[in-house]
């Protein structure tokens, strides 16, 4: 960041505050059916500096679970 102020010092000591609280949680999938598989496909994009003006950056990613 640029010009970083007390309120972004402040929001990333309250996700960390959070992000440590939620450590011990997750998500619980039903087992698959005999014989089927399940599987974990990810795909990811990503555009570094694709605009030339204000020089952002952009990236994202999906993922499916057992063809969700």
């Amino acid at each position: 960041m640029e010009r970083p102020k007390g309120s972004h010092l402040i929001a990333v000591k309250r996700i960390l505050r959070y992000v440590k609280g939620t450590t011990n949680y997750g998500i619980m999938f039903p087992a698959s059916d005999r014989g089927k598989e399940c599987k974990l496909v990810g795909y990811t994009d990503s555009n570094w500096c694709g605009d030339h003006e204000d020089r952002k950056s952009t990236a994202g990613y999906m993922f499916f679970y057992g063809g969700s």
